[in-house]
């Protein structure tokens, strides 16, 4: 009898041992590639003809279009800081873009904030920040202190993309903003000599970190700086568009066709490792196209740094071919603040999160458990615009199913964007009860927020008067 009661509590032991490793090798692989300025219709899949994105396309094929897909602020800064914590981020201060201060520990995302790769650290994911950080230079606030294991990129706003132009060997030998686009890439935290072009680069060290980690759960978070400026590109994508005259358009397609080849070879990678049906891949764009004779925003009004459409509505797909139906167009609002949420409600139900999330899990409506919309609301608050003395001008919006309400300097306005995403008729006063209330939801909301606690990118001459020091080693 006693062998028996033995054999039974080993077979049990093995079996729930089993379940653990099973569960934990389900738990599926995530994906983020971010674009930087973007323009709306410069993919495929929001009808671009004279830039070709197969692969990106691929993932709208394979997975859902959200065709009304917006990031949470309409500049770099800003909007990366609201999806790596799921969290307006004018909640916590960060509502400027960084200067390059590695000096300075309150520029950037403060520590009382839990990152997506802090939050999969608590499964056991390996987790990897490749290319634009952008989130804080000074040492306690790079990317291997907020949660990943690894990094492969550059910490400020912006980078040149050939190898022979990165001259300054570190920090120490930055002494401006833009002096910093030059720096070595860091590995981790050593500066290292790469000879590719800085996409192709960032490609290949996503691959190898799939390469290195099939077999475990992991996390990638892919910013690449194309097509940000400065606008550069090898000869071998700007062949490509011979047929474009416009040196700007041409190399800024160019710029896209490498981010394009480069997400092709991380599809093929996670094909060839099987583990391709169970791996979430994300891909949008910080922020919308600047439109300086390069990118190109479509129907959309606006641009880069202001809150109509072209600034905040983004090109936005998602595949998880495993567990998704393929070839969907999602057709109600979503942000990025809700690839947090989705990633926690997949990976760590049980755990919970260091602040309130503002995201909200998509699966049961991409599985179509959920008819209603994900967001009774979404909410924008510009804070980009200064006058000589620093003081602050605001710009507001607020987007329900239907309608968009939008003040700034330009218009006072409430536009139906399930009829018109152009924003040209303003129903201010035909539909007054609806502005009123979506006026007032954002005096509601705008409550919960902080002014900015750092000076930004507008602000940089000032900043180097308040702190003489900044490039002194």
């Amino acid at each position: 009898m006693k062998n028996i009661y033995t054999f039974l509590f080993l077979y049990i032991t093995v079996i729930s041992c089993s379940s653990v490793i099973n569960e934990n090798t389900e738990l599926p692989n995530v994906i983020i590639i971010l674009a930087d300025d973007l323009g709306y219709a410069d993919v495929g899949f929001n009808g671009s003809k004279d830039i070709k994105t197969p692969h990106i396309d691929d993932i709208a094929k394979n997975g859902v279009v959200f065709s009304e897909g917006y990031v949470s602020y309409p500049v770099c800064g800003p909007s990366r800081a609201g999806l790596i914590t799921g969290r307006y981020q004018d909640t916590f201060g960060f509502g400027k873009n960084p200067l390059f201060t590695p000096k300075d520990p309150n520029m950037g995302l403060p520590l009382s904030e839990q990152t997506i790769a802090d939050m999969l650290k608590l499964s056991n994911y390996k987790t990897f920040a490749v290319g634009k950080w952008h989130l804080g230079a000074h040492e306690s606030l790079r990317p291997m202190k907020r949660g990943f294991d690894e990094f492969f990129g550059f910490l400020t706003g912006g980078h040149r993309y050939f190898p022979y132009e990165w001259d300054l060997e570190d920090e120490t030998k930055v002494k401006s903003q833009n002096g910093a686009y030059r720096t070595k890439l860091l590995r981790n935290e050593q500066r290292i000599e790469e000879k590719e072009y800085l996409t192709d680069a960032l490609s290949r060290e996503s691959v190898n970190f799939i390469e290195r980690n099939a077999n475990n759960p992991f996390f990638i978070y892919l910013a690449y700086n194309a097509p940000h400026g400065p606008l550069q590109a090898t000869e071998k994508y700007l062949n490509r568009f011979l047929e474009i005259e416009s040196k700007n358009r041409r190399t800024y397609a160019a710029m896209v066709s490498a981010m394009d080849d480069g997400i092709g070879t991380i599809i093929s990678k996670l094909k060839e490792k099987g583990i391709y049906d169970n791996t979430i891949v994300y891909f949008l764009s910080d922020n919308g196209g600047r439109l300086k004779g390069d990118s190109d925003n479509g129907e959309l009004r606006g641009k880069k740094g202001n809150l109509f459409e072209g600034g905040v509505r983004v090109p936005f797909v998602m595949q998880w071919p495993g567990q998704i139906k393929g070839g969907q167009t999602f057709d109600k609002p979503v942000s990025s603040l809700d690839i947090f949420a989705t990633s926690k409600a997949i990976t760590s139900p049980e755990i919970t999160p260091k602040n309130k999330l503002h995201g909200v899990n998509l699966i049961p409506f991409l599985k179509g458990e959920k008819k209603h919309s994900p967001h009774s609301n979404l909410f924008w608050r510009n804070n980009f615009m200064q006058n000589k003395n620093e003081l602050r001008t605001e710009a507001s919006a607020v987007r329900s199913e239907k309608f968009k309400f939008i003040k700034n300097k330009q218009v006072d306005a409430l536009y139906n964007l399930k009829k018109e995403i152009s924003e040209q008729t303003n129903l201010k006063d035909q539909e007054k009860e609806m502005y009123d209330s979506l006026k007032n939801e954002y005096k509601r909301w705008s409550k919960t927020l902080m002014d900015p606690i750092f000076l930004g990118l507008l602000a940089n001459d000032q900043y180097n008067k308040l702190n003489p020091d900044r490039f002194k080693y």
